[in-house]
């Protein structure tokens, strides 16, 4: 079953914690801090498989999640970094935050392998903490939470020519006929429920892909039907093949119907029609001699692409056809288009967490406010009832600047500072 479209949950791996731990050995009366650092946890990478051309497989499984860094040790043991989990995709595969559809990353070109969400970064061991004044800390650092986020994966097929048409036109008999594929067909709307990719081989070693787009109809850049799920399988080829049904055997007139195809186009993306183009106007062997020459028709309503007289199930014109596509495409560069990055995966590295420096004016003086994610995860993990305890967070205020922005904001000796329920007296 072929499938271009899934929703899926991927977490990157917490780090590890931290460890606390005293040096224990005989003879060694009072041993320094030796608890080892937190291991890092796993990332969420995704990698090109050449042998995948469907998302089914996410289907079936939809959340996916890396492993744990493990917790430090004693003696300095650092924990072991989790494995990364390593999310296999077809060629093509778009990946997209769930909510906005913005693109994190396109899995096509040159970029065979992303790292999505990285892993949580290990806690440091209590043996970081030592100072000349504090020798005995009893604290670590905790290990960074893993990151976690709903992606939408959209699959967009590469191929060099994307065939357009009205359902029944005849693209999936006319790509049976050119190629080794073998499509299902049959006299009814959208028998073509997925895209169908072909190999025409050119006989001097040279081929090149062709993909059947189902049929598109009135309203599909809007949604309809089913031709907005498939519009965007055209969007990395070299070219585009609009195929008619010439004899009108639905009732439908071929100019009117590639009206309407390029408006579709127009509508969903304008630049779709900057693509070299040709028209094969198929079922040939079936018009009515006694009409209109509905080919001179088609031509003389689009004079600047050429059109192309077939009939896919006689096979009549269709080697015509190919050799006219290898014309156009033949020494065209294989780059394909890949979607620039919009999404940017925010981490809460402890560094990068914002705070903010106020003042105050209430009724017993000037109060001075230090609050923000990044205060209140340093509180999480650190005792202020012990005096080392209280100096290490002194030393986290003096190192990230905070105790020079309260200096800015003029703070004398005496004044209070509020912290999440917690008041001090400025001192130097």
């Amino acid at each position: 079953m072929f499938a271009d479209r899934a929703k899926i949950v991927i977490k990157s791996g917490n780090g590890g914690d931290g460890h606390i731990s005293f040096r224990r050995e005989k003879f060694v009366a009072a041993g320094g801090p030796d608890g080892g650092d937190g291991g890092k946890g796993g990332d969420i990478i995704f990698v090109v498989d050449d042998g995948l051309n469907t998302l089914i497989d996410f289907k079936h499984k939809t959340k996916y999640v890396a492993g744990n860094g493990e917790p430090g040790g004693k003696r300095r043991c650092h924990g072991a970094n989790a494995d990364d989990l390593i999310i296999r995709v077809p060629e093509g595969t778009v990946i997209k935050e769930l909510q906005s559809e913005k693109v994190i990353a396109d899995m096509s070109g040159d970029h065979r392998r992303e790292i999505i969400l990285r892993g949580g970064k290990g806690g440091t061991g209590n043996m970081h903490y030592a100072t000349s004044t504090m020798q005995v800390p009893k604290y670590a650092k905790p290990g960074q939470p893993g990151k976690e986020l709903q992606v939408l994966l959209e699959l967009k097929v590469i191929a060099d020519v994307g065939l357009v048409g009205y359902p029944n036109a005849g693209k999936s008999t006319l790509i049976s006929a050119v190629s080794n594929a073998r499509p299902r067909i049959a006299d009814y709307p959208f028998t073509t429920l997925t895209p169908n990719l072909g190999v025409i081989d050119m006989g001097d070693g040279s081929s090149f892909i062709m993909a059947d787009i189902p049929g598109l109809i009135e309203g599909a850049a809007e949604g309809a039907g089913l031709g907005h799920y498939f519009l965007r399988h055209i969007e990395r080829t070299k070219m585009l093949l609009h195929v008619v049904d010439a004899a009108g055997t639905e009732g439908r007139d071929p100019v009117n119907d590639l009206k309407v195809m390029m408006d579709e186009l127009r509508r969903y993306d304008d630049r779709l029609l900057e693509k070299p183009m040709l028209i094969a106007a198929n079922k040939t062997d079936i018009l009515d001699p006694s009409a209109d020459d509905p080919v001179a028709r088609i031509q003389e309503a689009y004079p600047d692409i050429r059109v192309l007289p077939i009939s896919a199930f006689t096979h009549s014109g269709t080697d015509e056809l190919r050799k006219a596509i290898w014309e156009v495409i033949r020494d065209m560069p294989r780059e394909v288009r890949v979607f620039e990055k919009e999404y940017d995966v925010e981490y809460n590295d402890d560094a990068n967490l914002p705070y903010t420096v106020t003042k105050e004016e209430t009724k017993d003086g000037e109060k001075y406010v230090v609050e923000g994610p990044r205060i209140e995860k340093m509180l999480g993990y650190t005792n202020l009832d012990t005096e080392k305890g209280f100096d290490f967070f002194q030393k986290f205020l003096k190192e990230a600047g905070i105790l020079d922005q309260l200096e800015a904001l003029g703070i004398k000796e005496g004044d209070t500072v509020r912290m999440y329920g917690h008041e001090f007296d400025y001192y130097k």
